[in-house]
């Protein structure tokens, strides 16, 4: 949360109930959406970082409401991580120990877990196409949020079916 609301901030100053419509607007219903006391913590933290800087506002017939901007530091820490591609290989995946453990536990049979994996991401895909269905057509990030995550999906549903495969195969 902490980088996505300094780049909503490069754009100008803005209060924590902005970015959270901010972040709603971009990414759509299929991202889950952190609510804004959430917000509002990470920019307490980013504030105490040095990244962003806090202003009080006065309102005639409201509360205080305090906007922040982004600082050079928070600038660069935000160009930092635009210039890092990102390395998150799947090898600490839940599943996959849970599968590579049942035989020894005898708790639990590993092609049962496979099917149960398996619905489980059927239901999650049907979930996403609903989703891409009542999403507005003219927001492309949210829709290419939705289809990536489909076609991680469906590349799940792929390697279940190679584990699978190789755990039905005679020794």
């Amino acid at each position: 949360m902490r980088l996505p609301l300094l780049a909503l901030l490069a754009r100008g100053p803005a209060h924590g109930y902005e970015l959270k419509q901010d972040l709603e607007q971009l990414l759509g219903s299929a991202y889950p959406q952190p609510n804004v006391g959430q917000i509002y913590v990470t920019l307490g933290r980013l504030e105490k970082q040095g990244l962003i800087e806090g202003e009080e506002v006065e309102q005639s017939s409201r509360p205080n409401k305090k906007i922040y901007h982004l600082t050079d530091t928070g600038r660069e820490a935000l160009r930092a991580w635009f210039a890092e591609p990102e390395d998150e290989p799947r090898v600490r995946d839940e599943f996959f120990m849970k599968l590579a453990l049942a035989p020894q536990t005898g708790l639990a049979d590993q092609l049962a877990l496979i099917n149960k994996q398996r619905r489980q991401y059927l239901n999650t895909m049907r979930g996403l196409s609903r989703l891409a269905a009542a999403e507005n057509r003219d927001n492309r990030i949210a829709h290419l949020l939705i289809e990536g995550a489909m076609l991680h999906l469906q590349a799940d549903l792929d390697w279940l079916e190679r584990c699978q495969e190789e755990l039905e195969e005679p020794e």
